[in-house]
């Protein structure tokens, strides 16, 4: 028999194409499913359940999706202040200088401290974008939140690094098929089309999404860098040459989207492409805002991401949707250039629909998958009722800090605030030990290049 649960007396806000908001009602689960929602007054009475919450005081919704991250970058929170990783400039000679020395083994608890931080803060699926995948997947799937792990691919026009890489991502991929959780899916990262990565590589990569039937997850137009280089060498935009070269026939996320010449954005929607904006890491790099207003309009579906903590510096959804609403408003110049509503959906169906789940998750509708938050309505923020509608409340004036219970395909992997699926106090200790072991590595290698 499958495990029952009945969550009951809540404030219930579904989103979805039904958008209800419940004001006091029932959320029955069965199997990792969700069986049914509605009002008290029509609660199942005539049944026993294996588990029954009461969620007086509470508010449930659907779990958010961080659509673009790096997670082993925990390791480097605060090794980039005040530059911008916009650029490859800035991120190669800030990053990647401490990418080339940093060990395997340093990888886990960083992961680990990420997954804690999502959960706690709300988050139940994201998308990752990362190389050390062996020591990535494990924590994933120990983690129980639901992921798109792709593969980053870095070339830099190496042609030995080329191989390389593919070899270990024909692997990876082979192994992400088989996934046994059922929550976890391979994709390709191609770190940047263009700037990284060389039209040869671009095509294989192409060809292995077209063999496994996956997407590609990249970074695009964080700056004029990929249309420069290909106005000068192709006479036409990127994605007008991502398009000639058969790339866009596959899902893409593209993470930032923020100079994609407007032109370009009829193609664009036509195609399953999904722009992630990281509103705060744009913000710290000092780019300019990403045209979400614009591109939703277009029909450009749009994804809500934190990036990697060096850039932003949390995985806080709830500051970055508020985030995200405050710099539409500011780059279109008018109040409420998008709504509460909106920013909520793009943290939450536009991650879905960027991961290919929209049919499993992004709202509270019977028959999707169990992926819900839990909020404490008794904390800062939510008061008065009246006029502070759920939606102004969960954009405008709380924090992913109000998450009190986090479940994911039925399992709860925060109860009462409490993780159950991570020890998170043994992961941060590791952690600061080996960003110490990190610092003394940087350091040694600097004191040699300098001899």
């Amino acid at each position: 028999m499958s495990k029952t649960t009945l969550l009951q007396n809540a404030k219930i806000v579904c989103l979805g194409q039904a958008d209800h908001i419940i004001d006091c009602g029932y959320v029955l689960l069965e199997g990792g499913l969700i069986v049914a929602v509605g009002a008290m007054t029509a609660a199942p009475s005539d049944r026993t359940f294996d588990e029954v919450v009461d969620c007086f005081g509470k508010l449930i919704m659907p779990g958010l999706v961080n659509a673009h991250t790096h997670t082993p970058m925990t390791l480097f929170r605060g090794l980039a202040e005040g530059v911008s990783l916009f650029t490859l400039d800035g991120w190669y000679n800030t990053i990647r200088t401490v990418e080339l020395v940093m060990t395997p083994d340093m990888v886990t608890a960083a992961v680990q401290v990420a997954c804690a931080e999502m959960i706690r803060t709300g988050t139940t699926t994201y998308g990752d974008q990362y190389f050390f995948m062996d020591e990535i997947i494990p924590v994933a799937r120990h983690s129980g939140l639901r992921a798109a792990l792709a593969y980053g691919v870095v070339e830099l026009g190496d042609p030995v690094a080329r191989e390389r890489e593919l070899v270990k991502l024909d692997a990876f991929l082979e192994e992400m098929g088989n996934d046994p959780t059922g929550r976890l899916q391979g994709w390709i990262g191609p770190h940047a089309f263009f700037v990284d990565n060389s039209l040869e590589l671009m095509q294989v990569e192409r060809d292995l999404a077209e063999k496994y039937q996956i997407g590609l997850h990249i970074h695009l137009s964080t700056n004029q860098e990929e249309d420069d280089y290909c106005q000068q060498h192709f006479a036409m935009t990127a994605v007008t040459k991502m398009d000639v070269m058969g790339m866009l026939n596959r899902p893409i996320i593209a993470a930032h989207s923020i100079t994609i010449p407007e032109s370009d954005w009829p193609l664009l929607a036509a195609r399953s492409f999904t722009a992630v904006v990281c509103p705060s890491a744009c913000m710290r790099a000092g780019a300019d805002a990403a045209p979400v207003v614009g591109m939703r309009a277009a029909g450009i579906n749009v994804a809500l991401g934190t990036d990697n903590v060096c850039n932003n510096n949390d995985y806080d959804l709830f500051q970055e949707m508020r985030t995200l609403a405050r710099l539409a408003s500011f780059r279109e110049k008018r109040p409420g250039a998008l709504t509460a509503r909106e920013a909520l959906d793009i943290a939450t169906a536009g991650g879905a629909r960027a991961l290919g789940l929209d049919d499993k998750i992004g709202d509270l509708t019977p028959g999707k998958q169990a992926d819900l938050i839990i909020l404490d309505q008794s904390g800062i923020g939510w008061t008065p009722g009246v006029s502070n509608d759920p939606f102004t409340a969960l954009v405008y004036s709380v924090s992913g800090l109000q998450v009190h219970d986090v479940m994911v395909a039925g399992s709860w992997l925060l109860r009462e605030r409490q993780w159950t699926t991570i020890d998170y106090a043994s992961a941060a200790h590791e952690l600061n030990q080996h960003a110490q072991r990190l610092q003394e590595l940087r350091a040694r290698d600097q004191q040699q290049a300098q001899a």
